[in-house]
């Protein structure tokens, strides 16, 4: 339910978001105490936090947090609690926290029921506290979320990768999260179903408008421009060789090449994504729409977007229809 906006699809596994792999950093100090749980069902000792050694030696020490965060991870324990990081900036935290509080729920309710059953309380919990860690500790990883070697392992693992939102949505109606939400009386499998249908649609609309405001932008406001620059560049060829026989025009020449060279790629580019867009209005509404937004609109737009993002850095700028990302980056 993380995923369910599709501009997290360009933010997770970014780098100011954790990827759509879920896994729990724990830190030194817990994961010592959860290592000492698994081995042996008790904890008697706990990792101090020691001293922070920044390499420079004219600074004073600072004291290292045993707990301190991993800004990489989707659920990060900062020492108190634990935090959440994969809720798109745009997506109100309601749906995330109701799927969060009904699997803690539904989880400590079958720990509950076990631990009530139990002869004897203090071994019970201490048998259940063993079993539940070892049973789960493949979701426990401390290292680096962005990484490749992490994705590859977590393969290893078997935990799920989602990595778009129309990939997360079947989580919404599996049997699993049914039953689930069926057991806490949340949610049932009829309103589970509605929502999984909104979220692709609203996939499939967001999508539908970007692709067209981008059809929109390079066909009036980029490849003009381009064409324009172009005729300048071929203009200054003749120029200069009018005036000069021999001049060396190697430069304009060059320039001309390759900048002509990327414009008939983003019009065939261009041309590509207005079929696709054409194609997908024919898409029964739902999965079916979503899934060919997803395959086959999205890369159509990217292949637009490659060969606009490289003419905008040879594009003149007092040609160029919009602010760069050097303009966004630095003179804002």
């Amino acid at each position: 339910m993380s995923a369910s906006v599709p501009g997290n699809d360009h933010r997770l596994g970014a780098n100011e978001a954790p990827p759509a792999i879920i896994s729990v950093f724990v830190g030194e100090q817990l994961e010592d105490v959860l290592s000492q749980l698994i081995e042996t069902g008790e904890a008697t000792r706990s990792k101090q936090g020691g001293r922070l050694n920044t390499g420079v030696h004219t600074l004073p020490e600072l004291r290292r947090d045993a707990t301190d965060r991993n800004r990489t991870s989707p659920f990060a324990f900062t020492g108190n609690k634990f935090e959440f990081r994969m809720v798109a900036s745009s997506m109100s935290i309601a749906g995330v926290n109701t799927a969060l509080n009904t699997i803690v729920a539904d989880v400590l309710e079958d720990m509950a029921d076990e631990l009530e059953q139990a002869e004897n309380f203090d071994l019970a919990v201490h048998d259940l506290i063993k079993k539940t860690l070892t049973e789960h500790q493949r979701i426990v990883f401390n290292g680096n979320g962005y990484s490749e070697a992490w994705v590859e392992e977590a393969a290893r693992r078997e935990l799920p990768n989602l990595k778009t939102m129309v990939d997360a949505i079947p989580s919404l109606v599996s049997e699993k999260t049914i039953r689930l939400f069926g057991r806490q009386h949340v949610l049932n499998e009829v309103e589970l179903r509605a929502r999984a249908e909104i979220h692709y649609e609203l996939y499939s609309k967001a999508i539908n408008i970007e692709a067209k405001t981008m059809v929109e932008m390079a066909s009036r406001k980029y490849i003009p421009a381009v064409i324009r620059f172009t005729k300048g560049l071929a203009d200054s060829i003749n120029s200069v060789k009018s005036a000069v026989a021999d001049a060396d025009v190697s430069v304009q020449t060059e320039l001309l090449v390759k900048t002509s060279k990327l414009l008939a790629e983003a019009r065939v580019a261009l041309k590509e994504l207005q079929a696709c867009i054409a194609e997908a209005a024919g898409k029964e509404e739902g999965k079916e729409a979503a899934e060919y937004f997803k395959d086959v609109v999205v890369p159509a737009m990217a292949n637009l977007r490659a060969p606009i993002d490289e003419l905008e850095t040879l594009v003149d700028k007092e040609v160029w229809p919009v602010p760069t990302y050097g303009d966004l980056l630095f003179e804002v």
